[in-house]
């Protein structure tokens, strides 16, 4: 028996080194795109950063003296009896009701006279790419509505649709403008595109999702960081552990150059490496499920007739208002009107302190910024966002059991909504900045939280502007992202500031594309 065990270790030792090299040649072209692919991000955001006049557009307080018309009068003066939603924007010096029609498609008409503006969805995403990227005078080269994610429009951008403003300059920068919100979704120039497309293809290995498919991808990337792993285990045994046992020089013989420093450096990078691929690889066992938050939104028609209180002659104090729009829900048609400051009139609050919700004594630690009144009475509704988003988070319940597809009508999705089980809230909030759990990858802000009772602590982020399903998160999600956050980008530096670590990131990376080129010559060397 224990002869046997000798000869076990004796054929482990002399075949461990060979392994070693076997294995790490298997994945020396993958380690280096991973880690140029790597390298890359911090290059781009850092030495080749297109600066930005504004990433976001500042709300303003409306100007009554432009809002001659209330949105009634102007959708019937226009022969538009049904819609899903208006809201108030500025440009080109007026004030416009953006609305959105049963197509949902927008339209602009002046809130002064009600006459439509000809071509207004082009020109206001104009407006709106210009004012971002603080450029007045380049020539716009193109203007193209996109509706599905692309190469250089990548689902981590999560809004749809939007408009893609190319601009004739030097740079050839695209800019991607979200018109229902106001809001930029990204931007490209010439060399953001090329590293768009350098981490897409070997960082992400976005090409074989195209010839194969998504699962075929993943199991990919899967195989070859498992090999990675295991090679990264057996040198840290044959060049830490064991070295005295394996390639001893023979006396006076010296360590070559390459042995010499395929060893130091790869010992010193060998946690780094397991953090990065093991991370990595841990993430894409997240990518198996296709993440489809994009599908979920509830956004019903809404009658003209139902709007039978005017918005003019809500009572709010206008100096603080910075836009009214519409939300449907509970069968009931409310106006959603967003303040610049938290402060309730003394009434408001007292109507809150003496409504009893499902949401009194839930932790809440921000006032939403907004406030609900019924558009047929104009009555104040008491947590009328919470109210809203509970809403929202039925419908998407429902739906989810569905398989993620959405009802064709507001009966049917009202219907399956019911039928639900009621959702008991363990906690709610209102972020209008993103934190742990709900991070800046989401894009939507503000988002109500809400905190559902379960064993994996669901929890639903709800956009009650758009009706639209922002994120949702549970225990696995957030042990992943815990994961990625730590030992892919470390955030654990981020005390000492973005730009250090980036570079921590880059030099770790660019250790371990040191290590595989270094082991690559030796290979070639030794055969």
């Amino acid at each position: 028996m224990g002869e046997n065990t000798s000869t076990i270790k004796r054929q482990v030792k002399r075949n461990m080194y060979k392994w070693h090299r076997v294995l790490g040649i298997m994945t020396v072209i993958p380690v280096i795109f991973w880690t140029c692919s790597g390298l890359s991000h911090p290059i781009i955001a850092h030495w080749f950063k297109v600066p930005l006049a504004h990433e976001y557009l500042k709300p303003e307080v409306i100007d009554r003296g432009q809002v001659k018309l209330s949105i009634q009068q102007v959708l019937s003066r226009n022969g538009v009896s049904l819609l899903k939603n208006f809201r108030l924007i500025r440009f080109r010096g007026q004030t416009f009701y953006q609305v959105k029609n049963r197509k949902n498609e927008l339209l602009y008409f002046s809130a002064l006279d009600g006459k439509q503006l000809v071509n207004g969805e082009h020109l206001y995403a104009e407006y709106l790419a210009r004012y971002f990227l603080g450029d007045s005078t380049s020539k716009v080269r193109a203007v193209e509505k996109i509706t599905a994610f692309n190469g250089q429009y990548q689902y981590v951008n999560r809004l749809l649709p939007v408009w893609k403003i190319s601009f004739g300059r030097g740079d050839h920068m695209d800019v991607y403008v979200e018109t229902a919100q106001s809001r930029l979704a990204n931007y490209n120039d010439s060399n953001r595109k090329v590293f768009l497309w350098v981490f897409s293809n070997f960082h992400s290995y976005a090409f074989i999702e195209k010839i194969t498919n998504n699962t075929f991808r993943y199991i990919l990337i899967l195989f070859f960081a498992a090999i990675v792993i295991c090679s990264t285990l057996s040198g840290l045994l044959v060049y830490g552990f064991l070295w005295n046992k394996f390639k001893k020089p023979v006396d006076g013989q010296k360590l070559g150059f390459l042995r010499r420093n395929h060893r130091s450096i790869g010992i010193a990078v060998s946690l780094v490496t397991l953090s990065f691929v093991g991370s990595g690889a841990y993430h894409a066992t997240r990518k198996f499920k296709p993440d489809d938050r994009i599908n979920y939104v509830f956004e019903p028609e809404i009658n003209i007739a139902e709007l039978a209180f005017s918005s003019n002659d809500l009572p709010l104090k206008w100096d603080e208002v910075s836009n009214i729009s519409a939300a449907r829900f509970d069968n009931k048609t409310w106006y959603q009107v967003r303040t610049l400051r938290k402060e309730n009139d003394s009434w408001k609050k007292q109507q809150v302190a003496n409504a009893e919700t499902m949401f009194e004594g839930k932790n809440r630690k921000n006032k939403p910024d907004l406030e609900y009144y019924a558009a047929a009475d104009g009555k104040f509704l008491p947590e009328g966002v919470m109210e809203h988003s509970y809403s929202l988070v039925k419908h998407f319940v429902a739906q989810g059991a569905a398989d993620g597809e959405a009802a064709c009508c507001e009966m049917m999705a009202n219907a399956a909504a019911d039928q639900s089980a009621a959702l008991i809230i363990s906690s709610s909030d209102y972020l209008t900045k993103f934190d742990t759990d709900y991070g800046f990858i989401n894009k939507r802000l503000p988002v109500v939280k809400l905190a559902l009772s379960t064993p994996t602590h669901l929890t639903y982020y709800l956009e009650p502007a758009t009706g639209r399903l922002a994120a949702k998160v549970q225990d696995s999600d957030r042990r992943e992202g815990l994961s990625f956050a730590v030992f892919h980008k470390y955030l654990l530096v981020d005390f000492a500031g973005k730009n250090f670590r980036d570079f921590l990131t880059a030099f770790a990376a660019m250790g371990v594309l040191v290590v595989s080129v270094l082991g690559l010559i030796l290979f070639i060397k030794t055969n």
